[in-house]
């Protein structure tokens, strides 16, 4: 008999920064209920993980975006205390308009970079790892 492969779960992060402020979702429900995090969530069976980014931020904010690059791929025992996940973090772009929350957001903002902290999950580290990526390009230096 052939079980499946047990591993962590699959979740998408939509990291969208706009002059100075990053878009960010008070989540409404647990793990971290009431506290700000990336527009984000699981991937669905089938669904490549540039559509649920998109799909997610949608979902959560109301605004579409584009996928502009990867930031990176998480993981770890310390992400999610109620469950294994990895998860894609995407840079993504487009018209920055007010957000309106929705799905399990409680709330959606553009918070500036400089009071962005002590977010949800990992989510600290992926907004600091896509700010000095874009610092970076910003210089002239070429996405790898």
């Amino acid at each position: 008999m052939t079980t499946a492969p047990r591993g962590p779960a699959l979740t998408v992060d939509a990291v969208w920064i706009a002059r100075g402020r990053v878009l960010l979702v008070r989540r409404d429900r647990p793990p971290f209920r009431g506290r700000w995090a990336l527009p984000g969530g699981f991937v669905e069976l089938w669904e490549p993980t540039e559509a649920a980014v998109l799909r997610e931020l949608f979902e959560e904010t109301g605004l579409r975006g584009r996928v502009a690059g990867l930031v990176g791929v998480y993981s770890g025992r310390a992400r999610d205390p109620s469950r294994s996940t990895a998860t894609v973090a995407y840079l993504v772009t487009g018209r920055a308009r007010a957000p309106r929350a929705g799905d399990d957001a409680a709330e959606s903002c553009w918070l500036p970079l400089a009071v962005a902290r002590g977010l949800a999950f990992d989510h600290d580290r992926i907004v600091r790892d896509a700010v000095r990526q874009r610092s970076v390009r910003g210089r002239g230096a070429r996405p790898r």
